[in-house]
């Protein structure tokens, strides 16, 4: 089953749910509607529990809705046939980079992706050499995983995914683990994938300031997407947002604590350069 609309991925009425037996089960996605266009870089951001992860899982093929249908580039999850190939344009990096690296050379475990899919030996050490630069990791081809910080782990298991040459991302909460630096690497990193090529981002994330990275801030509550649009149009409903249970960036709740203060600058600055260039313009 094909869709018109190959440009990206679109889902519509998405409904999934867990449990032990049909009387028992729990409603992760309750009828999610969403359209994501190829090379937008997407954060999606909801309290435990919201379905964020479970959403993450079916554009990857890990999960089949139970109503509804999820096309990832005009093919539909729920046909068989569209798998592999869907699996390969919509790579997935998960919260704990030690789940997804296998190997004992950095080098060997990006190639693991091209190898199962069955790329030409001299092809698949040109696409390693391709991911490892594009993720600044190049230099550490040939060490050893458990030598690398964290921050370095994520960025391999990065590579890993773009050795397949996708077409997106998906990223399931993959600074949770993270220090700040490491955090900034990872965040750097598939900043400049999305900016330099065009490659689809969608990052689930609990840190309130890595949503300004984003094209489009997608909030989730109970299953349903409650909320959507650009990082200042979501962060402006601070009330709704604080009332699920999240909180606006703290270079955000800073700006308005000066300007309820009565420091004159614009209380919706949101990164440290909006709230630099306010503060440098006072006299």
């Amino acid at each position: 089953m094909m869709n018109d609309d190959a440009a990206g991925i679109v889902i519509k009425g998405l409904t999934h749910s867990y449990g032990l037996d049909e009387n028992h089960r729990v409603m992760a996605l309750a009828g999610v509607d969403l359209v994501i266009d190829e090379g937008d870089f997407v954060v999606i951001l909801g309290p435990n529990g919201s379905g964020k992860s479970t959403l993450a899982k079916h554009l990857n093929v890990l999960l089949l809705p139970d109503e509804g249908d999820v096309w990832v580039f005009g093919m539909n999850t729920k046909d068989p046939d569209f798998t592999w190939e869907i699996r390969k344009n919509a790579g997935m990096v998960f919260q704990n980079p030690d789940n997804q690296i296998i190997a004992t050379v950095v080098e060997e475990d990006v190639a693991f992706g091209p190898e199962n899919l069955g790329v030409d030996p001299k092809e698949i050490r040109e696409r390693v050499t391709r991911a490892l630069e594009a993720v600044d990791m190049l230099e550490f081809a040939r060490h050893a995983p458990h030598y690398l910080s964290g921050g370095q782990k994520q960025r391999v298991a990065i590579a890993g995914i773009l050795a397949m040459e996708p077409k997106c991302i998906i990223l399931d909460e993959p600074t949770a683990m993270l220090d700040p630096r490491g955090r900034e690497e990872v965040m750097q990193t598939i900043t400049r994938l999305n900016q330099d090529m065009g490659i689809t981002v969608i990052h689930i994330t609990h840190y309130m300031d890595e949503a300004l990275y984003a094209d489009k801030v997608v909030v989730m509550n109970e299953g349903k997407i409650v909320m959507q649009g650009t990082p200042r149009d979501v962060f402006e409903e601070e009330e709704l947002i604080s009332d699920l249970g999240l909180d606006v960036p703290p270079i955000g709740k800073l700006s308005r604590m000066l300007a309820s203060h009565g420091v004159p600058i614009d209380s919706n600055a949101l990164s440290v350069d909006e709230l630099v260039d306010e503060l440098c313009q006072l006299k």
